[in-house]
């Protein structure tokens, strides 16, 4: 089998997500980090973002959910959609939290604190500059943390937003680490798409210096299976039976996308209809504000038809879950 070239970094946690799902089902890859120069790659696929991927046939394709589908497609073995249609829902449901709201986690953590918008802006830059000189470095460091700072209001990463994000944060990791002495993963002895997007996400939390320090601390067993599950290509499991009880980590992390998830997604979606810039929404019994995003209105709407192509058995066994959580009504509706 002809390899597949991966163009990632190291500090986007999609490449990091689309890296471990490639290593877990054993399909043949080259990982190229994205350096200086490598700008050309973009004009292949529509959106300029990591991971993207050259396919063994020359075509070239990039944002991992849909990668993740069209892999699934092509490579039969070793996949990582439960075989029951209902827990496939719930892990793409899952994922989908993980990308669009996790990744708040990531950003306010690397870029809230000096500590840690010095270093990572210096790791970044050297990642993509590797040994142009340690001058060229800095320089470069300097103007990518204003950049990226600079952006911190508009994708809600403000000071008023900090305690959401952080305690939000929290709660995710104290679901897996609870679990992850007891059951292996989300949907069973096997990884899914959901325990990778949440990978993801979480690396770069266990990679930056304030959030790996409190991970060390407080979630110790988090942060391990973390790193093991960064590759996880020997690892062999099954799927957890339909009919039993979701593992406490999936619905606690269910219960969070009804809380959390749902409210911040339509809160968008209405400021997006009203053709407003911003919005602002309870979550966690404080407010949160952030711009309007329409990626994040296509999210809930592909999350809509998801659940809507589910059949009446599938809905059977999801819905009283989704109803407990909180999910159901945000799903449901047209």
């Amino acid at each position: 089998m002809s390899a597949y070239t991966v163009y990632g970094a190291l500090g986007s946690p999609y490449s990091i997500k689309m890296r471990a799902i490639m290593r877990y089902r054993r399909i043949p890859f080259v990982w190229k980090q994205a350096v200086m120069g490598d700008e050309g790659i973009f004009k292949n696929v529509k959106a300029p973002v990591i991971p993207i991927f050259h396919y063994p046939d020359g075509s070239w394709k990039n944002d991992s959910t849909p990668l993740i589908y069209d892999l699934e497609t092509r490579h039969k073995e070793r996949s990582i959609v439960p075989g029951d249609p209902g827990q496939a829902f719930l892990a793409y449901l899952l994922e989908d939290f993980a990308d669009e709201w996790g990744t708040k986690a990531m950003f306010h953590y690397r870029w809230y604190r000096d500590v840690d918008q010095k270093q990572m802006s210096e790791w970044l830059a050297f990642d993509r500059l590797g040994a142009a000189g340690k001058s060229s470095i800095l320089k470069a460091a300097a103007t990518f943390r204003d950049r990226q700072v600079g952006r911190m209001a508009l994708v809600g990463c403000t000071p008023q937003n900090a305690p959401v994000i952080e305690e939000s944060a929290r709660a995710i990791l104290a679901l897996l680490e609870a679990q992850v002495t007891e059951v292996a993963y989300l949907f069973g002895t096997r990884p899914s798409l959901a325990d990778f997007s949440w990978l993801g996400q979480l690396s770069q939390l266990a990679t930056d210096p304030t959030p790996q320090a409190m991970m060390r601390k407080d979630f110790p067993f988090a942060y391990r299976w973390l790193c093991e599950l960064d590759d996880a290509s020997g690892i062999e499991g099954e799927w957890r039976n339909a009919n039993e009880p979701l593992t406490p980590a999936a619905k606690g992390l269910l219960k969070m996308a009804g809380e959390i998830y749902f409210p911040f997604l339509l809160a968008n979606a209405q400021a997006a209809a009203k053709g407003a810039e911003t919005f602002t929404v309870t979550l966690m019994g404080r407010p949160y504000t952030q711009g309007t995003f329409k990626y994040q209105v296509k999210c809930l709407t592909d999350l809509r038809a998801a659940y809507a192509k589910l059949d009446s058995t599938a809905k059977a066994k999801v819905d009283p879950m989704l109803r407990e959580s909180g999910c159901f009504e945000p799903l449901s509706q047209n």
